[in-house]
């Protein structure tokens, strides 16, 4: 994904509840079907997740996290129920919500012998250190980025395993409405600023004085690193600087340092690829932050935030050429518009990143950039090309059918939780 869940995990009161007593459930696996408790929330992720186990025929449950008000005693008893009532095989969650800072969660999953899978879809190096929980040997981490797996590794989890995201291909498909007309263009992105999100990141982290002065240049050297960790860069790069890191107090205020430094070098990154399609007066759908960035330049035209389920089926198809350029916060794996664009039938031009190329054929599935300055060439070359446009975005979308849908990816993450845990 482009960025972290804007719903947070559930987090317990000040007073930290001792965990329930626990039954073990017996027995695990033993059914031709495994049953599947998933933890939902409102993140967009696992209406695919529950969509593609209802069409594999696979039992589960959800149990909704509550959101920002949800407290943990409230959540642990209706787990409780689930678990009694449900009986399920394994918990499923996206990017460890539900899971509490205290490690609670865990703890009655181990009592229970209910083992955890959690499928990270964003950076879990910016997530993972605000929880306490024990490294149990019931917790099973999928990521979406294979680069993660050593860090994971590393930071005592096992089993960890590789799960890249996908497309729905009930969702995304060749639309039967209308497009309105001021969604169509020949060259598109879809996208936040990152304008808003750095200036949060900059308030949450408060950092001291010298850290404020370089985190444009920092943002900018991270960018060009192949280092995938802003403490590892600041470690071997700026040691005085990362001192200054080491000094902030509490993990989250550093962690809200390191997201500042990738979301500014997000932001920056954009606007280098953005201003080489300018001179093709593209439509840029987003938040307001975008009329920041690009104050003063004419040609270009804006869009509201569009909605992922609502809008973006329908607005892909109708655009010559989508364009595409990660987030800082994954420099080898692939995004979701690398595989959405493609199931609904429309054309991808997006920027290199070293995992794709296990995922799709180069030239013949994916046309990619590896640095802004082949955009405007490139850009050029296919929105001249209509039989060659389509000709790649049918091939891509046959591969994503055969091999890359939400329905493939539950297949894998359930004979990899029963290989590891039956």
């Amino acid at each position: 994904m482009d960025q972290p869940p804007s719903t947070p995990p559930v987090t317990s009161s000040d007073a930290r509840p001792e965990p329930r007593p626990a039954r073990p459930v017996r027995p695990g696996f033993s059914r031709a079907a495994p049953r599947v408790l998933v933890l939902t929330s409102q993140y967009f992720l696992c209406g695919e997740v529950l969509a593609a186990l209802k069409r594999l025929s696979v039992p589960h449950l959800f149990l909704s996290t509550g959101g920002k008000s949800a407290g943990l005693d409230e959540f642990l008893t209706s787990l409780g129920r689930a678990v009694t009532g449900f009986r399920p095989d394994f918990v499923l969650t996206v990017n460890h919500l539900g899971v509490d800072h205290e490690g609670v969660l865990v703890t009655i999953l181990e009592k229970l012998g209910l083992p955890l899978a959690s499928w990270f879809v964003d950076n879990p190096r910016l997530v993972l250190p605000l929880y306490r929980e024990p490294k149990t040997s019931r917790t099973a981490i999928f990521t979406w980025d294979a680069d993660n797996l050593e860090d994971l590794a590393g930071l005592g989890f096992s089993p960890v395993f590789y799960l890249p995201l996908a497309a729905d291909p009930e969702r995304f498909r060749v639309p039967r409405a209308a497009c309105p007309a001021a969604w169509k263009s020949d060259i598109s992105f879809v996208g936040n600023s990152m304008t808003y999100k750095v200036g949060n990141r900059l308030k949450d982290s408060r950092p001291s004085r010298d850290l404020i002065l370089a985190y444009r240049d920092l943002a900018a050297a991270f960018g060009a690193s192949s280092e995938r960790s802003v403490a590892r860069f600041l470690e071997q790069e700026h040691p005085a600087l990362f001192a200054s890191f080491l000094a902030l107090p509490g993990v989250s205020r550093k962690l809200a340092y390191e997201t500042l430094i990738t979301w500014e070098s997000t932001r920056q990154y954009r606007n280098a690829c953005l201003e080489r399609i300018m001179p093709l007066n593209p439509l840029i759908a987003g938040d307001k932050g975008w009329k920041i960035q690009f104050k003063g330049l004419t040609g270009w035209r804006s869009l509201p935030e569009l909605s992922y389920y609502e809008d973006l089926p329908l607005f892909y198809p109708n655009q010559k050429i989508n364009f595409n350029c990660t987030s800082q916060q994954m420099k080898g794996a692939v995004n979701q518009r690398v595989f959405d664009v493609p199931m609904a039938g429309a054309f991808l031009l997006t920027d290199h990143r070293r995992q794709m190329e296990d995922l799709f054929e180069p030239g013949r599935e994916v046309i990619f950039y590896r640095e802004p300055e082949e955009i405007p060439d490139l850009a050029a070359r296919w929105l001249a090309d209509e039989p060659g446009r389509l000709k790649v975005a049918l091939a891509a979308r046959a591969r994503v059918l055969a091999e890359h849908t939400y329905d493939k990816r539950m297949l894998r993450l359930l004979a990899l939780m029963r290989q590891s845990f039956a």
